[in-house]
């Protein structure tokens, strides 16, 4: 049992199974047309490059919500001792497909059992939006006490003022789950009480696919 034990979500095997549903279309769609892949968003990639920069010998680091491997085999060329985990097995089973060389695995971040300080770095990216309001705080304290000190999280997230329930996705597949907006200064409030000091926020106007988003990098203490 980790020592900083996270509630469940009540939806989460509705929340698998969705995105069960939609991995093959979604990692098409990242294949297909780069929606998802940072290379061909330039203020999203300086995002990653920045991260990868600075966790960059700091020892392992983790993809959480890693999806189709995008950013975790990004990481991997840049030289990084990435791994990436997922909710869905799906999802697992198409980031193993496209790239064979890193390394995935099925969990949620509800389940995982980090050791104090043993990542150099932790990514949420555009992945921590379906937990709760009352699950993500324990969930960022989890990231900070994993941290080795001078580690470093990096998180993207939906910015608005409502939830909203997503019924179907990428290419009308039925799913069913909460997509959970943040207003920028709550979120930096949340990261702040788990014990990591923000060190950059980019805030993202709304594109075609996405409604406005916002980028926050923050540091564990040294």
């Amino acid at each position: 049992m980790s020592a900083h034990p996270v509630h469940r979500p009540a939806d989460l095997d509705v929340v698998r199974e969705s995105y069960d549903r939609v991995a093959d279309n979604y990692a098409d769609m990242v294949v297909n047309t780069g929606v998802g892949d940072i290379r061909r968003h330039p203020w999203l990639k300086a995002s990653i490059d920045a991260f990868a920069d600075t966790v960059s010998g700091r020892g392992p680091v983790l993809d959480v919500g890693c999806g189709p491997g995008t950013v975790t085999a990004y990481l991997a060329e840049r030289g990084l001792d990435v791994s990436g985990v997922d909710l869905s097995p799906r999802m697992i089973e198409n980031a193993r497909r496209l790239h064979p060389r890193c390394r995935f695995s099925v969990a949620s971040v509800t389940d995982l059992d980090l050791d104090a300080a043993s990542l150099g770095g932790v990514l949420g990216w555009w992945s921590l939006f379906n937990l709760p309001r009352d699950v993500l705080p324990q969930v960022l304290a989890l990231f900070a006490r994993a941290l080795k000190p001078g580690g470093h999280f990096i998180t993207a997230t939906h910015v608005g003022d409502e939830d909203a329930v997503r019924t179907e996705a990428y290419g009308g597949v039925p799913v069913r789950w909460t997509t959970h907006l943040w207003r920028p200064e709550e979120l930096v409030d949340l990261i702040e009480r788990a014990g990591l000091r923000p060190v950059a926020e980019l805030r993202l106007p709304a594109e075609e696919y996405s409604g406005p988003g916002v980028v926050v990098m923050a540091k564990s203490p040294d």
